[in-house]
Protein backbone atom coordinates (compact mmCIF):
# COMPACT_ATOMS: atom_id res chain seq x y z
CA UNK A 1 0.00 0.00 0.00
CA UNK A 2 1.32 3.67 -1.02
CA UNK A 3 2.43 5.21 1.87
CA UNK A 4 1.54 9.01 1.38
CA UNK A 5 -2.04 7.88 1.51
CA UNK A 6 -4.31 11.37 1.91
CA UNK A 7 -6.50 11.44 4.67
CA UNK A 8 -10.00 9.85 3.49
CA UNK A 9 -13.35 10.38 5.29
CA UNK A 10 -15.28 6.81 4.59
CA UNK A 11 -18.40 5.42 5.58
CA UNK A 12 -19.11 1.41 5.63
CA UNK A 13 -23.02 0.04 4.51
CA UNK A 14 -23.90 -3.33 4.71
CA UNK A 15 -26.96 -4.96 6.25
CA UNK A 16 -24.88 -7.86 7.13
CA UNK A 17 -23.26 -7.65 10.74
CA UNK A 18 -20.71 -10.28 9.51
CA UNK A 19 -19.77 -8.08 5.93
CA UNK A 20 -19.70 -4.60 8.16
CA UNK A 21 -17.69 -6.28 10.49
CA UNK A 22 -14.65 -7.25 8.29
CA UNK A 23 -14.93 -3.55 6.32
CA UNK A 24 -14.24 -2.11 9.86
CA UNK A 25 -11.69 -4.34 10.73
CA UNK A 26 -9.92 -3.78 7.41
CA UNK A 27 -10.48 0.14 7.77
CA UNK A 28 -9.16 0.39 11.40
CA UNK A 29 -5.78 -0.80 9.48
CA UNK A 30 -5.71 1.42 7.07
CA UNK A 31 -3.60 5.04 8.40
CA UNK A 32 -5.32 8.04 7.24
CA UNK A 33 -8.74 6.13 6.85
CA UNK A 34 -11.33 7.27 8.93
CA UNK A 35 -14.61 6.05 9.27
CA UNK A 36 -17.19 8.01 10.17
CA UNK A 37 -20.09 6.09 10.62
CA UNK A 38 -21.13 2.21 9.84
CA UNK A 39 -24.76 1.58 8.52
CA UNK A 40 -26.97 -1.46 8.09
CA UNK A 41 -29.53 0.54 6.10
CA UNK A 42 -29.26 2.57 2.57
CA UNK A 43 -31.62 5.32 3.94
CA UNK A 44 -29.81 5.93 6.96
CA UNK A 45 -26.42 5.82 5.23
CA UNK A 46 -27.75 8.40 2.44
CA UNK A 47 -29.39 10.44 5.19
CA UNK A 48 -26.00 10.61 7.03
CA UNK A 49 -24.30 11.25 3.23
CA UNK A 50 -26.35 14.28 2.92
CA UNK A 51 -25.66 16.13 6.25
CA UNK A 52 -21.84 15.52 6.32
CA UNK A 53 -18.93 15.44 3.89
CA UNK A 54 -17.49 11.54 2.93
CA UNK A 55 -15.01 11.39 0.33
CA UNK A 56 -15.31 7.69 0.37
CA UNK A 57 -18.39 5.01 0.75
CA UNK A 58 -18.03 0.68 0.80
CA UNK A 59 -21.16 -0.10 -0.59
CA UNK A 60 -22.87 -3.60 -0.34
CA UNK A 61 -24.74 -3.83 -3.28
CA UNK A 62 -28.28 -6.15 -2.31
CA UNK A 63 -29.97 -4.41 0.64
CA UNK A 64 -33.61 -4.55 1.66
CA UNK A 65 -34.70 -1.00 1.85
CA UNK A 66 -32.35 0.78 -0.36
CA UNK A 67 -29.97 -1.44 -2.74
CA UNK A 68 -26.44 -0.14 -3.30
CA UNK A 69 -27.03 0.57 -6.85
CA UNK A 70 -30.03 2.93 -6.39
CA UNK A 71 -28.59 4.60 -3.40
CA UNK A 72 -25.40 5.34 -5.96
CA UNK A 73 -27.11 7.00 -8.40
CA UNK A 74 -28.60 9.94 -5.63
CA UNK A 75 -25.31 10.46 -4.48
CA UNK A 76 -22.81 13.39 -5.37
CA UNK A 77 -20.32 12.98 -8.08
CA UNK A 78 -17.40 14.27 -5.47
CA UNK A 79 -18.86 10.95 -3.42
CA UNK A 80 -16.47 7.89 -4.61
CA UNK A 81 -17.89 4.21 -4.25
CA UNK A 82 -16.02 0.80 -3.71
CA UNK A 83 -19.19 -2.00 -3.86
CA UNK A 84 -18.89 -4.85 -2.48
CA UNK A 85 -21.23 -7.79 -3.11
CA UNK A 86 -20.82 -11.87 -3.09
CA UNK A 87 -22.54 -11.46 -6.53
CA UNK A 88 -20.41 -11.21 -9.36
CA UNK A 89 -23.12 -10.23 -12.12
CA UNK A 90 -23.46 -6.79 -10.31
CA UNK A 91 -19.88 -5.95 -11.64
CA UNK A 92 -21.21 -4.36 -14.63
CA UNK A 93 -24.18 -2.49 -13.47
CA UNK A 94 -21.41 -1.13 -10.76
CA UNK A 95 -18.63 0.20 -13.16
CA UNK A 96 -21.45 1.53 -15.37
CA UNK A 97 -21.88 3.97 -12.30
CA UNK A 98 -18.33 5.04 -12.40
CA UNK A 99 -17.39 2.97 -9.48
CA UNK A 100 -13.77 3.48 -8.20
CA UNK A 101 -13.49 -0.05 -7.30
CA UNK A 102 -15.64 -3.34 -6.50
CA UNK A 103 -14.90 -5.95 -4.69
CA UNK A 104 -16.18 -9.43 -4.52
CA UNK A 105 -16.85 -10.97 -0.97
CA UNK A 106 -15.29 -12.51 1.24
CA UNK A 107 -13.19 -9.36 1.09
CA UNK A 108 -9.32 -9.94 1.74
CA UNK A 109 -7.00 -7.05 3.13
CA UNK A 110 -4.48 -7.18 1.06
CA UNK A 111 -7.27 -6.58 -2.00
CA UNK A 112 -9.18 -3.90 0.25
CA UNK A 113 -5.65 -1.79 0.35
CA UNK A 114 -5.94 -2.08 -2.97
CA UNK A 115 -9.23 -0.50 -3.23
CA UNK A 116 -8.03 2.86 -0.85
CA UNK A 117 -5.00 2.89 -3.22
CA UNK A 118 -7.21 3.29 -6.09
CA UNK A 119 -9.89 5.67 -3.97
CA UNK A 120 -6.59 8.16 -2.74
CA UNK A 121 -5.67 8.75 -6.33
CA UNK A 122 -8.98 9.38 -7.73
CA UNK A 123 -9.84 11.34 -4.67
CA UNK A 124 -6.26 13.36 -5.13
CA UNK A 125 -6.78 13.68 -8.52
CA UNK A 126 -10.05 15.60 -8.21
CA UNK A 127 -9.15 18.09 -5.54
CA UNK A 128 -6.07 19.03 -7.68
CA UNK A 129 -8.43 20.00 -10.73
CA UNK A 130 -11.13 21.23 -8.64
CA UNK A 131 -9.92 23.31 -6.51
CA UNK A 132 -7.05 25.47 -7.76
CA UNK A 133 -9.01 28.36 -7.62
CA UNK A 134 -8.92 31.28 -4.54
CA UNK A 135 -12.64 32.67 -4.64
CA UNK A 136 -16.25 31.35 -4.97
CA UNK A 137 -18.91 32.90 -5.90
CA UNK A 138 -22.66 32.43 -3.93
CA UNK A 139 -26.01 34.10 -4.78
CA UNK A 140 -26.95 36.23 -2.30
CA UNK A 141 -30.82 37.44 -3.16
CA UNK A 142 -30.90 38.31 -6.73
CA UNK A 143 -27.46 39.13 -6.92
CA UNK A 144 -23.97 37.03 -7.21
CA UNK A 145 -21.64 38.07 -4.71
CA UNK A 146 -17.77 36.60 -4.78
CA UNK A 147 -16.31 35.71 -1.75
CA UNK A 148 -12.04 35.55 -1.44
CA UNK A 149 -11.30 32.27 0.33
CA UNK A 150 -8.10 34.00 1.99
CA UNK A 151 -10.60 36.55 3.88
CA UNK A 152 -12.94 33.64 4.54
CA UNK A 153 -13.38 32.86 8.58
CA UNK A 154 -15.91 30.64 8.66
CA UNK A 155 -19.46 29.85 7.22
CA UNK A 156 -22.19 29.23 9.99
CA UNK A 157 -25.70 27.45 8.92
CA UNK A 158 -28.97 27.66 9.97
CA UNK A 159 -31.63 25.85 8.26
CA UNK A 160 -31.19 26.15 4.72
CA UNK A 161 -29.15 29.39 4.96
CA UNK A 162 -25.66 29.77 5.26
CA UNK A 163 -23.58 32.95 6.48
CA UNK A 164 -19.91 33.68 5.67
CA UNK A 165 -17.91 35.30 7.73
CA UNK A 166 -15.05 37.01 6.09
CA UNK A 167 -12.64 39.33 7.89
CA UNK A 168 -14.55 42.69 6.96
CA UNK A 169 -18.14 41.12 5.87
CA UNK A 170 -20.91 38.55 6.35
CA UNK A 171 -22.47 37.36 3.22
CA UNK A 172 -26.18 35.30 3.54
CA UNK A 173 -27.27 32.68 0.97
CA UNK A 174 -29.45 29.88 0.56
CA UNK A 175 -27.39 26.34 0.70
CA UNK A 176 -26.39 23.82 2.57
CA UNK A 177 -23.10 23.17 4.15
CA UNK A 178 -22.90 19.82 2.44
CA UNK A 179 -22.90 22.01 -1.20
CA UNK A 180 -20.65 24.49 -0.08
CA UNK A 181 -18.00 22.02 1.36
CA UNK A 182 -18.09 20.33 -2.28
CA UNK A 183 -17.07 23.89 -3.73
CA UNK A 184 -13.71 24.30 -1.31
CA UNK A 185 -10.66 22.84 -0.84
CA UNK A 186 -10.50 20.25 1.39
CA UNK A 187 -7.04 20.69 2.49
CA UNK A 188 -7.46 24.57 4.00
CA UNK A 189 -11.58 24.25 4.85
CA UNK A 190 -12.87 21.83 7.00
CA UNK A 191 -16.48 21.12 9.10
CA UNK A 192 -16.33 21.10 13.05
CA UNK A 193 -20.13 21.26 14.01
CA UNK A 194 -23.01 20.68 12.51
CA UNK A 195 -23.60 24.54 12.09
CA UNK A 196 -19.75 25.42 11.08
CA UNK A 197 -17.56 24.68 8.71
CA UNK A 198 -13.85 26.91 9.38
CA UNK A 199 -10.93 27.75 7.57
CA UNK A 200 -8.14 26.10 9.28
CA UNK A 201 -5.57 28.23 8.60
CA UNK A 202 -7.22 31.28 10.83
CA UNK A 203 -7.67 28.73 13.95
CA UNK A 204 -6.05 30.83 17.10
CA UNK A 205 -7.26 28.31 19.70
CA UNK A 206 -8.53 25.09 20.11
CA UNK A 207 -10.39 24.37 23.13
CA UNK A 208 -11.99 21.01 24.31
CA UNK A 209 -15.64 22.32 23.46
CA UNK A 210 -14.83 25.30 20.99
CA UNK A 211 -12.44 26.75 18.85
CA UNK A 212 -11.70 30.60 18.52
CA UNK A 213 -10.67 32.32 15.18
CA UNK A 214 -9.81 35.94 15.28
CA UNK A 215 -12.74 37.42 18.10
CA UNK A 216 -15.09 34.80 17.13
CA UNK A 217 -15.83 31.95 19.53
CA UNK A 218 -17.48 28.94 17.76
CA UNK A 219 -18.72 25.28 19.63
CA UNK A 220 -16.30 22.42 18.26
CA UNK A 221 -18.22 18.96 18.13
CA UNK A 222 -16.76 15.45 19.55
CA UNK A 223 -17.89 14.28 16.31
CA UNK A 224 -15.20 16.18 14.04
CA UNK A 225 -12.90 17.28 16.96
CA UNK A 226 -10.79 14.24 16.36
CA UNK A 227 -10.42 14.45 12.84
CA UNK A 228 -9.33 18.30 13.34
CA UNK A 229 -6.73 17.12 14.98
CA UNK A 230 -6.12 14.42 12.79
CA UNK A 231 -5.72 17.33 10.19
CA UNK A 232 -3.87 19.62 11.71
CA UNK A 233 -0.76 16.86 12.59
CA UNK A 234 -0.64 15.80 8.95
CA UNK A 235 -0.23 19.50 7.79
CA UNK A 236 3.06 19.15 9.94
CA UNK A 237 4.35 16.34 8.88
Amino acid sequence: MKKDLAHIRCICVDDEPFGLSVLLAHASKVPGLTVLGAFASGMEALAFVKNNTVDLIFLDIQMPDLSGLEMARMLSPSVHIVFTTAHPQHAVAGFDLAATDYLLKPIGLSRFLQAIDRAAAKISSTTNEAKSYDYIFVKTGYDWARIDLDALLYIEADGNYLTFHTSDRQVLTRMKLGEILEKLPREAFMRIHKSYVISISKIDKIERHQITLADHVLSLSATFRDDLLARLVDQKT
